[in-house]
């Protein structure tokens, strides 16, 4: 993203233009992570290691709380300076762009746009801040995208419930200060049968399990979260007691969000990939001349940077209309689709634009490469996209 301003792109009559906003929000995380994070990438890559004191540095910038109002300590944006954020740290680590969109987007947003007042004002403040981080937890061992039929229970006692079970690929399942978890309370395959609560870190009974070793996004913290007789008070119900059994809802309505933090995320990982790939091009000589002047090569150039420019507009129509508080199941399964699946596209034909070299850790695609594939797959896999996109067109939703 430059620093000027891009044209403005007309699409059914919605304009898409980089704001003010958005150029300031672009060259701030941009010096940000070029200052804390591009540093320390492979370091905490190699190591596993979650840098959990950098969000509290991130918090002083607002980028943990990026679409939270101003009143609960949030810095008030709409979801085009949220896509800018996490675009922007990703092209430097994905690992890190991944914890920001599990921080914003499912923790702190399902507490936003489900949660009582006295919910708000209780948690929003202290994960908007970065004072703490947020984990959101829907999908069991053997329930990944078949979340139905979660095996996670939780059993109305005097004053509260206690949950059992077992919640597995949690972003930050370690790490977190709250989670918000989505829980069976009522019947197998009822979609009124799950509860979403918010679990502090002190709570008993409530465990952190194995952290897995990963392919990529290394430095993204994902482990197993264990509820052993778990014990949540009543008015930690998200939305209050009246909202027992709207769990399942309420998580979907996160995932469309979720959606576009994943196109964001290959989306900014696609670029870093790109923009390397194009300075090395010119760097790099064969044969007397930069390998860039190769109709092979510039080829390749060619095709990441058409890719990238439909995703991010894909990405952007999502973002706008989230913004209109309009119905974007479709538009965000587009965006989500499409980004993920150019970014392993182009970081794959990144590592070959660098050779012998794009294969080794001493330049960054061999990362992007890593990272790139975890979009595909997380919060709705490129075949549930489609699903979800064949089951809109066939409502009528075009």
């Amino acid at each position: 993203m430059e620093t000027a301003t891009k044209p403005t792109v007309e699409s059914k009559g919605m304009n898409f233009d980089y704001n003010e906003n958005q150029i300031m929000i672009a060259q701030s995380v941009r010096d940000f992570a070029e200052r804390e994070i591009r540093p320390n990438i492979m370091k905490w890559d190699e190591a596993q290691f979650f840098p959990k004191d950098l969000f509290h540095k991130m918090g002083e910038l607002g980028l943990t709380g990026v679409f939270i109002p101003e009143k609960y300590s949030g810095a008030g944006f709409s979801y085009f300076e949220y896509v800018t954020v996490v675009s922007e740290i990703s092209k430097v680590c994905g690992s890190i762009g991944l914890s920001v969109a599990a921080h914003n987007s499912l923790c702190t947003g399902h507490i936003y746009y489900h949660g009582t007042e006295e919910q708000k004002k209780k948690y929003l403040p202290k994960l908007a801040t970065g004072e703490w981080v947020g984990a959101w937890a829907l999908t069991e061992p053997n329930t990944g995208s078949d979340a139905m039929r979660m095996k996670c229970t939780a059993k109305k006692v005097d004053g509260g419930w206690v949950l059992n079970g077992t919640k597995s690929w949690i972003t930050h399942g370690i790490s977190s200060d709250v989670l918000v978890a989505i829980v069976r309370t009522g019947e197998l395959l009822d979609t009124k049968g799950m509860t979403a609560f918010i679990i502090e870190r002190t709570a008993k009974g409530l465990k952190a399990g194995k952290k897995e070793n990963k392919l990529g996004m290394r430095a993204s913290e994902t482990a197993e979260v264990i509820f052993d007789e778990c014990f949540v008070p009543d008015e930690q119900v998200i939305g209050g007691n009246e909202k027992v059994g709207n769990g399942f809802q309420q998580a979907m309505q996160v995932l469309d969000g979720g959606r576009i933090s994943i196109a964001s995320l290959g989306l900014g990982i696609a670029k870093g990939a790109y923009e390397a790939s194009v300075k090395y091009a010119k760097e790099r000589q064969q044969f007397g001349q930069p390998i860039a002047s190769f109709q092979a090569i510039g080829f390749k150039l060619a095709d990441m940077a058409i890719k990238i420019e439909a995703a991010e507009l894909l990405t952007m129509q999502a973002a706008y209309l989230k913004n209109e508080g309009k119905k974007m199941t479709k538009q965000s399964a587009f965006a989500k689709y499409y980004a993920s699946e150019i970014s392993v596209e182009i970081a794959t034909d990144a590592v070959q634009v660098f050779g012998g070299y794009g294969y080794t850790k001493e330049f960054p695609v061999e990362k992007f490469y890593r990272d790139s594939k975890l979009c595909t797959i997380g919060e709705g896999t490129s075949e549930i996209q489609k699903m979800v996109i064949s089951r809109e067109i066939l409502k009528g939703n075009i």
